[in-house]
Parts: C-alpha cells; structure tokens; sequence
C-alpha cells in the first residue's frame, strides 16, 4: 500500500478527513455570505476570513482549545460549539470522538495532528494547486515541504555504496529534514466571482525552479458528504438551530475554462 492510500484510509476511516471537508465549505459559504464590495471588502479580507473562520471549524469539529474545554453544563458547550452556525452546517457537522485530533501547531502555523500525523493549512491561487510556489511560501511551509519521501522515485544518492562508506554522511545531509511528525498540507483555494473552490490533503514537496508542487494529493471535495448528527457523546442537538441559509458554493471547473483572480490569505 502506498502512503497516499495508508494516509487517506486512516484519516479517512477515522473521520478525520470527512471534518476538514465540513470545516471548509462551513467557512467558505460563511466567508461568501458576509462578503461585500460595496461594505468594502477586498481579496486580501475574504482570504483572511476564509482562513479564519476554517481554522475555527476545524477546532469546532475536532473539539479543540476553547472547544475542548466543557464547563460540566452540556445545553452551555452546545450553545458555545454552535453559536454563529448555520442549521445547515450544524445538522451537517460530523460528530467525532473527543481528542480524535489535538492542535499540534508547528512554529506558530495552525496544525492539527491525529496519531503520529500532523497537517497544516495552505492558501493557492484558484486552479494552481498544482503549481503552488512553496519556496515562495513561510519558512515553515518550506521546512514542511523539504521533508524527506518515504517513497522516492529516483535511486538514493548512496545507491551502490557499501554501508561502511556512508557512515553518518547521510544522517548529516537529511538532519533537520524530518519533523517530530510526518507533516501534510491542506491547501484550499476559492475563486471570489464563481464560488468555486478547492480542497486538498497531500505532502509538499519543495518545487525549486518550478515544478509539482505534490508528491501526492488527494481532492477532498470529490467524496460525498459524511452524515451530520452523530454524536458520541451522547448530548442532545439544539432544539432551534439558526435558519439562515448558507451562501451557495459550487465545486471547481477545471483551470482551463475559467481562469480568474482569487481571494487568499497566507499563513
């Protein structure tokens, strides 16, 4: 089995991955529903938005910081992990164990971490997911991106040399390449005037000169919806979820039809 199908079964099965696709379009159709040009709103705005409000659902749904704390009242908790949602995204929310994922941040870039597997957030330009320029990107998302494959395509460099010529040469080229966890990237992208989007799970890797900008990724938007209304913990749903309809957010065309500018923050 390769990574890719390793990393995404696990996540996948856990549910990991069915709450990072919530946490996106939630933000995403909150992000669009309050956009405004004629309130002065711009590109660099809803990127930041989008950003932060994906970074807030993802602690929503994985029970992190705030979100992990229960104050032994469970109608308050509730209240807190619904407040300002949609009754589309809460009956939508998948309901996953507590401390399935922790926060797990990497030189003050947002990570979440399920077992030994840590992932990061990554904002693109919209249809250039494949193209996206890491070192032009944070030292960290660099650093994230240098990390050794564990499934090289090209022969190693010390193929065909006896054990004892390598000695410690190439513990000492690849020190400082891998991180206390195998560390992926969530990269999403949103064209402003479509509302299409992007979302994608892979590992980085470092495209100098151009190039993939993936060892491998995988499109989380291609999966059907998981079911909402799960709960593990046995507490009830609110009883009077918010009606205002979430903004409507269409799935990406391919690049090539329409090609336009989009909103995105860097983090």
């Amino acid at each position: 089995m390769s990574e890719q199908q390793d990393v995404i079964a696990e996540l996948g099965e856990a549910g990991v991955l069915a709450g990072v696709r919530w946490a996106y379009l939630s933000a995403t159709s909150r992000s669009l529903e309050t956009y405004s040009d004629d309130d002065g709103h711009d590109a660099a705005w809803l990127g930041n938005t989008r950003f932060t409000l994906f970074r807030n659902r993802l602690d929503r749904v994985f029970g992190c910081e705030r979100y992990a704390v229960s104050s032994g009242n469970g109608d308050a908790d509730l209240d807190q992990l619904y407040a300002e949602l949609s009754d589309v995204d809460i009956d939508s929310m998948p309901r996953l164990y507590p401390m399935l994922v922790r926060r797990s941040n990497l030189n003050g870039s947002p990570g979440w971490a399920h077992g030994r597997r840590r992932f990061l957030l990554a904002s693109c330009m919209f249809g250039k997911l494949d193209k996206l320029p890491w070192p032009q990107k944070s030292p960290t998302k660099r650093l994230v991106a240098q990390q050794n494959d564990p499934e090289p395509s090209q022969p190693s460099l010390f193929e065909g040399f006896a054990d004892e010529e390598i000695g410690g040469l190439e513990a000492a080229l690849t020190a400082g390449r891998d991180l206390d966890l195998a560390t992926f990237v969530i990269a999403h992208s949103l064209d402003s005037l479509s509302q299409e989007v992007e979302l994608v799970f892979g590992r980085a890797r470092l495209n100098t000169g151009g190039g993939q900008a993936w060892h491998w990724r995988q499109d989380l938007l291609s999966a059907p919806p998981a079911d909402g209304g799960r709960r593990t913990d046995d507490r009830p749903l609110p009883a009077e979820p918010n009606t205002v309809p979430d903004a409507p957010v269409r799935l990406r065309r391919p690049a090539e039809e329409q090609p336009r500018e989009q909103a995105s923050g860097e983090w």
